[in-house]
């Protein structure tokens, strides 16, 4: 490591170093064993309270970590990243000014309207014209497709494996972008992999400094008994290794949900999973290994997002944006594309509302949070032209506030001829297939995902890819679930929820 990262890196550890200090001296525990306890997990013994003795290391870490975040996200970051900043809280604002009056037109107005009229039959016509919808897109989206494969990996087993053994076997360069780099046993584990492999390649790892704040103070229930957690994934990811870190900032809360892995820039990982152990073994979800051309546009994303994170910021980025893309991933492949939430660019939202407008025999989607109103009444309008429209939502979510809000709008739905199913467990699955052309990626259907935070979702009319996730996903998964057929009951505390998540999240 150069003097400078070794600088960096003793500040950070210094900091919780003091607060582990802190403390053990409340819990009586010995110094040695709480500046360890940065580096591994194994040195405090289960029989001395040592889990118990780490969550309250972490609150207070915590704190510290909190504070010392926003004061980069809030004074400091519209130093190095104005450009950033102006773009971050103005189109927060429109989007949120403008948001609020589209969700009242549509939930007192035009949503009451249409549950007035008969739901019709299904009907039985031709799907939409890929074609036509792919030269639309170029339109919408301001650029043409681009080219490459795309292998689905369904559930912790088979995305983790997957991408543990592309880790261990790249030859130059890894890349890790995601929304939560958990502190987690697995999650300590994918870290020892790239320490590991920081000997002889180069690792970049890149995670959204308030979601993994937040994700490292909540343990899973499967966590086992008596694990100790490192009190910051930063420092434990640099410490005796070659992995560089940056934590992302968050300019007016807004936030990076992006969740890709991209090996010796040619071999791609993207998808709804973060870096924990809840992905691994307990929540149902998808990710697709990607190859071809394709990767080569992620890995301009990953470049640009890691060179704003610097202390050059915005200038970085600009001169990152301006390189020439480098021709290293494979040339074959069939028409994907890549489609962004940015700052006053909400090009997901914009196509995936498109496509449901001219969709002609079925609209499927899966996803977690579903608290979108403007997409909802396009799915009612869909499903009064007759059109086949179903939605899969977890049966029990990982947040309360969500799970009231999807309540609230499973109700709309079944009142309009919607079909919705409730995956057993959590699903935080994110895909759609709208008459044969698909999205899948990081996105939600809310308004975070779809207007506010940085996304990333593929898209593709692939006839034998789109088939996969169909038969893999959504038609294993409706199996798996049980379709609702009846109204649920919505206190009054879920309204309000509800009101607040459409609002806010």
């Amino acid at each position: 490591m150069t003097n400078s990262t070794h600088l960096e890196l003793a500040g950070k550890t210094a900091v919780a170093v003091l607060v582990l200090a802190l403390t053990g001296c409340a819990t009586n525990q010995p110094a040695i064993q709480a500046t360890d306890a940065i580096g591994h997990t194994s040195v405090m013994p289960e029989e001395s309270g040592a889990a118990g003795d780490n969550k309250s290391m972490r609150r207070s870490a915590a704190v510290i970590q909190g504070g010392y975040h926003f004061a980069r996200s809030f004074p400091v970051d519209p130093i190095n990243r104005p450009v950033s900043n102006i773009l971050s809280i103005g189109s927060y604002a429109l989007q949120s000014t403008t948001g609020f009056a589209r969700r009242v037109v549509i939930g007192t107005a035009q949503l009451t309207s249409l549950e007035s009229h008969p739901i019709p039959p299904l009907a039985d016509g031709e799907a939409m014209d890929h074609d036509q919808w792919e030269k639309d897109l170029d339109r919408i989206t301001g650029r043409n497709g681009s080219r490459g494969t795309i292998d689905f990996l369904v559930d912790g087993k088979e995305y983790f494996d997957r991408m543990l053994d592309a880790v261990d076997n790249a030859e130059r360069t890894i890349d890790v972008r995601t929304y939560i780099f958990d502190n987690d046993d697995f999650a300590v584990t994918v870290a020892d992999h790239l320490k590991a492999k920081s000997v002889e390649t180069d690792i970049r790892v890149m995670f959204d400094g308030l979601g993994n704040l937040m994700a490292l103070q909540a343990d899973p229930v499967s966590m086992p008994k008596g694990f100790v957690a490192p009190i910051s994934m930063e420092a434990y990811l640099e410490l005796d290794s070659n992995v560089k870190v940056r934590t992302l900032t968050n300019p007016w809360m807004t936030g990076d949900h992006t969740k890709t892995t991209i090996v010796d820039r040619k071999i791609a990982f993207i998808g709804g999973m973060n870096i924990g152990r809840e992905y691994r073994y307990e929540w149902h979800d998808i990710m697709m290994e990607v190859r071809g051309p394709i990767v080569q546009r992620l890995q301009r994303d990953t470049d640009k997002a890691w060179a704003r994170a610097g202390l050059f910021g915005d200038i970085a980025a600009i001169f990152t944006a301006n390189k020439r893309e480098a021709k290293n991933a494979d040339q074959d492949g069939y028409p994907i594309r890549a489609l962004y939430t940015r700052e006053f660019d909400s090009e997901i939202y914009r196509a995936q509302l498109e496509a449901i407008r001219r969709a002609k025999r079925f609209i499927f989607i899966e996803n977690s949070y579903f608290s979108d109103d403007a997409t909802l009444y396009e799915l009612a309008r869909a499903r009064r032209r007759g059109i086949d429209v179903r939605v899969i939502l977890p049966a029990q979510g990982n947040h309360a506030s969500h799970d009231a809000s999807n309540a609230v709008a499973i109700n709309r739905m079944l009142r309009n001829g919607i079909r919705v199913y409730r995956y057993p467990g959590m699903s935080h699955v994110k895909a759609a297939v709208i008459d044969g052309w698909a999205s899948i990626g990081t996105a939600n259907f809310d308004k975070l995902s779809l207007q506010v935070n940085k996304e990333i979702n593929l898209a593709t009319s692939h006839r034998a890819t789109v088939n996969e996730l169909l038969d893999r996903v959504f038609y294993a998964d409706m199996i798996r679930s049980t379709e609702v057929t009846e109204a649920v009951d919505i206190t009054l505390q879920a309204r309000l929820l509800e009101v607040v998540v459409d609002e806010v999240l």
